[in-house]
């Protein structure tokens, strides 16, 4: 028996957040015994040096407690959760610690006189006497800083305090110096505390075109409070004032987009008083922020000399953060490393990073040690090499991997390994992309909190990580920009200095991103802290339009880089702009009404419900015939009308079948941008077409998700050809190679290939619903919530009795509704067992097996292309006698020509193909008896086990 992973607000011993609203506390629990336990009590227990909430012992009813509770500034709360269990007794422990609040800083702003230095550092010397048993740092700076005692860093995270709309806020860290100060036990030693400050977000060049300069201010600063607490009792105090002095650092040039150049041979010296900074302090806030830390480093995998005589090193790995290297050079060398995701024609390449230099400079001092940037990241695989002296070693050299610090909850693995490759590509472009926003990309002059971007990956992004407090910081960053705005949100968050927005997806961000949150962790404290902004986009837009109920005469960035619009300039899609728009002014009305009712504000409930039902009959009135025929036929309204359910439930399959007709025109390929990309596998799958849905998903050539993989990526990409088919790169522009929207996809293989296909009250009641398909025989994977993993694994086939095997594991505290395909008159064995349906699994290991109504072995069928017969020699062999259709594609030419056709389709195009009737029963009456020939060979190994 265990409690375990105690998360305050969905967090792990948060120090100095915002701890606005109630304390929600969620924990994990192991219990013996497999099963459901009825009888457990749950109690929690939060002190200070008293005890201030204590819940007493209560029927376990779930793993949460809400706790209103009147916090103090700067102060440690300690937190127990108990569990008893008939006569078993279990406990874990943790902490959560409040920065300033509302509390003023005993200091002030101060800075250099000079405002233009490129790096300042700010100093405070002082002498601890005594033993200090407690110390803590609350500090910010613009535009970014790092903090330092006595040349050590302060704190495992960079790039503080983040980006925001620094006008309107600016998060303060708190850092537990505790251990750096027991370190030493000399008493009376001198302490030099150090913060160096460069431009950032703040005042460094940043955004589209060249970039802006000095968008929230034009000089650095910082503010600071550093609390020691001694063994007598008695505290003081070193506050941020002129008592403090100022230098400039080693940093000569930095900015988000440039890079940094970091000489070592100056000689810090010329201290001088700093000069107080007349700037306001009410935008100061705990943070919200999970820091950016370096998560893991990556090795060089290749050096490689280039063709053009280049040195070139190979991560192997696309990703985010920063180079770094073990100086061997002599005093005065400068190396400078630049960065690239792609090589084109084996040299390296980085014009794709538009006007972003991308660099690292850094000129020796001569001692041997690890060298980093500080003020900046970057977005790479490969790094070029030059200025240095003595020869690369891959030894030398270490990618750290930068994002947001944020658990993986999530993972799943096949039995394609490409199919892995795409899903590792979709989690390392999320990890490149959040970082501290959800940008759209880290390597170019962009790097910007798109919001649509944002809206439609978050779904997916929740599952792979635990993203909950990344998305509330990024929910207020929207929240700050619409108060700005008058309820439209901006393109992006933060803004930027850019008011542009107001378009339909992008802007509707402001509610999907918090609903979509909520839905996830099923704590209503999302909704609370952005129901007033929710409501304001909505209403943003009924001021908006040109038309009552529908959404029009707005710009909108429509069904975004789809591949169906008549211009090929124009990346807006086919899809009418003005019934994307109206659909998601009914979402984003549907969401508003929902959040309202479910945080009792029934008179906006009933208002906004009765808003979505009749923007939906003025959508229907538009855009649908009586007798459901869309008046675009487009992959994207199709999937729309099905995911809103836009029209009645009889007139779903004449839209299904629309949406598989066009699908059938297009090759069964993808023509869907942003909006389109992210649902239509899941309205296949949710209408009966799960096997279409796959064959989509496991396309490999252009377009599709895995025609990226053959080509190498190990991230997502911005476009499905941002790279062609011979490698070089799409001439069109706007090309990132680690763009993580369309890895939206991903959601869907969680919900309806892995099976968790529903969920309630943060995972505490599970669907599990997974659709099998013969390509994907061995599927495993699992999600983390805070009651625990819950782990699945699959084999189809997995004996040759066709038998389906299906393990489970529950943990404690959640109960998994298993739903099982093909299984009507199936026997269904539990862990020896003979049971009945409906599978309700709790707390434990399961192994299912039974054997379906139908197998999942794939057999030919006359929907098949050309090609896929012609290729089967033993298939061909049975019907080449039946009809001349068989030797005509052995000729020349004929089945480059005609292989991706049906034999249906190539008899209806083309009179000289003639199959009768009688000949297609033939033909089809082989087929049904002879499965693939991929599906044999699986056979004939099923067998030999």
């Amino acid at each position: 028996m265990e409690v375990s992973d105690i998360s305050i607000n969905h967090m792990r011993e948060p120090i100095g957040y915002d701890f606005a609203g109630p304390i929600r506390i969620e924990f994990a629990a192991r219990l013996d015994g497999e099963g459901e336990h009825t009888d457990v009590l749950k109690r929690a227990v939060i002190s200070e040096s008293e005890t201030v909430y204590d819940s007493r012992w209560q029927q376990y009813d779930g793993n949460v407690f809400d706790v209103a509770l009147d916090l103090s500034p700067r102060t440690r709360y300690t937190v127990t959760v108990m569990l008893k269990d008939g006569e078993n007794e279990i406990e874990g422990t943790t902490f959560f610690e409040t920065g300033k609040m509302d509390e003023p800083f005993a200091g002030s702003w101060i800075g250099n006189p000079d405002k233009d230095l490129q790096n300042t550092l700010l100093r405070r010397c002082f002498k601890a006497d005594r033993h200090v048993v407690s110390a803590r740092l609350y500090v910010t700076g613009l535009g970014l800083y790092e903090a330092y005692l006595d040349g050590e860093k302060i704190g495992d995270e960079y790039l503080a305090p983040g980006t925001t709309a620094y006008d309107k806020l600016v998060q303060v860290q708190t850092y537990d110096m505790d251990n750096m100060f027991a370190k030493n036990e000399f008493l009376g030693q001198d302490h030099e505390l150090v913060l160096s400050l460069a431009d950032g977000w703040y005042k460094g060049n940043f955004g589209f075109d060249g970039g802006r300069d000095a968008i929230y201010g034009d000089r650095q600063m910082a503010i600071a409070e550093l609390r020691l607490r001694y063994e007598d009792g008695s505290e003081e105090v070193i506050a941020s004032d002129t008592d403090w002095e100022t230098t400039s650092g080693r940093v000569t040039k930095s900015a988000i987009y440039y890079g940094e150049d970091y000489d070592d041979t100056i000689a810090i010296g010329d201290w001088q008083p700093a000069v107080k900074v007349e700037h306001g302090t009410d935008m100061l806030s705990d943070r919200l922020s999970p820091p950016i830390a370096i998560d893991e480093y990556l090795p060089v995998k290749e050096v490689i000399t280039t063709p053009a005589g280049e040195t070139v090193l190979d991560f192997g790995q696309n990703q985010a953060g920063w180079p770094e290297f073990f100086n061997r050079e002599p005093k005065g060398t400068t190396v400078t490393l630049q960065v690239g995701e792609i090589l084109q024609n084996g040299n390296f390449y980085r014009d794709n990073l538009r006007e972003a230099r991308a660099a690292f400079q850094y000129t020796s001092d001569g001692e041997e040690k690890w060298v980093r940037p500080h003020f900046t990241y970057y977005g790479y695989r490969y790094v070029k090499v030059t200025g240095n002296t003595k020869p690369v070693k891959a030894e030398d050299f270490r990618a750290a991997v930068m994002f947001s610090k944020m658990d993986v909850t999530g993972g799943i693995e096949t039995d394609r390994p490409k199919v892995n490759r795409l899903l590792s590509n979709i989690l390392w472009s999320q990890k490149s992309n959040f970082f501290d926003v959800p940008t759209d990309c880290p390597q170019r002059d962009e790097r910007l909190g798109w919001s649509g971007d944002a809206d439609v990956f978050s779904a997916t992004a929740v599952l792979n990580m635990d993203a909950y407090a990344f998305y509330k910081k990024y929910a207020k960053d929207m929240g700050i920009e619409q108060a700005q705005h008058d309820g439209m949100l901006t393109m992006y968050a933060p803004a930027m200095g850019v008011d542009d927005g107001g378009a339909a997806v992008w802007g509707d961000a402001a509610t999907i991103v918090p609903w979509n949150v909520f839905e996830a962790y099923g704590d209503p404290a999302i909704l609370r802290q952005n129901y007033r902004a929710m409501k304001s986009w909505v209403d943003w837009i009924g001021k908006a339009t040109k038309t009552k109920n529908l959404w029009t005469g707005c710009f909108q960035f429509g069904d975004w880089l789809s591949m169906d619009g008549e211009n090929p300039a124009m990346p807006t899609g086919r899809t009418d702009e003005d019934f994307i728009a109206s659909v998601y002014y009914f979402y984003s009305s549907s969401i508003v009404a929902r959040s309202a009712k479910l945080l009792g504000h029934d008179e906006d409930a009933e208002h906004y419900a009765s808003q979505a039902k009749a923007i939906k009959a003025a959508i229907a009135k538009e855009y649908i015939t009586a007798n459901g025929r869309l008046a675009i036929d487009t992959q994207t309204a199709y999937a729309l009308a099905l995911y809103f359910d836009l029209v009645p439930e009889d007139q779903k399959q004449r839209v299904l079948a629309d949406l598989v007709t066009r699908l059938d025109k297009d090759n069964n390929h993808l023509k869907t941008g942003f909006v389109g990309t992210p649902l239509i596998c899941q309205v296949l799958s949710d209408n009966g077409q799960h096997k279409l849905a796959t064959q989509i998903f496991l396309n490999e050539d252009f377009p599709s998700w895995l025609y990226e993989v053959n080509l190498g990526a190990t991230t997502v990409w911005e476009r499905w050809n941002s790279v062609l088919a011979d490698g070089s790169m799409n001439p069109a522009g706007m090309n990132s190679l680690n763009h993580y929207s369309i890895g939206a996809i991903m959601e869907w293989v969680y919900r309806y290939m892995l099976g968790i296909a529903g969920h309630e009250h943060g995972y505490r009641t599970v669907t599990l619903a997974p659709q099998f398909d013969y390509r994907l025989k061995h599927v495993r994977g699992h999600y983390r919530s805070s009651y625990g993993d819950l782990r699945v694994e699959y084999q189809l086939e997995s004996d040759a009795r066709h038998t389906v095997t299906l393990d489970v594991e529950v943990p404690f505290g959640q109960s998994v509704t298993v739903k099982l395909p093909r299984s009507r008159n199936a026997e269904i064995n539990v862990n020896g067992q003979v049971v009945s349906q409906p599978l309700v699994l709790t707390n434990g290991t399961y192994h299912i097996a039974y054997r379906p109504d139908e197998d999942y072995i794939e057999h030919y069928n006359l929907d098949m292309p050309a090609a896929a017969l012609m290729a089967d020699k033993e298939l061909l062999g049975q019907l080449e006698p039946i009809n001349g259709v068989f030797g005509f594609l052995q000729q020349d030419g004929n089945l480059n020509n005609f292989g991706s056709l049906s034999l249906v389709k190539m008899n209806t195009m083309f009179p000289f193909v003639n199959i009768s009737t009688q000949d297609f029963g033939k033909i089809k009456a082989i087929m049904d008896k002879t499965p693939l020939e991929s599906e044999r060979r699986f056979l004939d190994e099923r067998r030999s086990l």
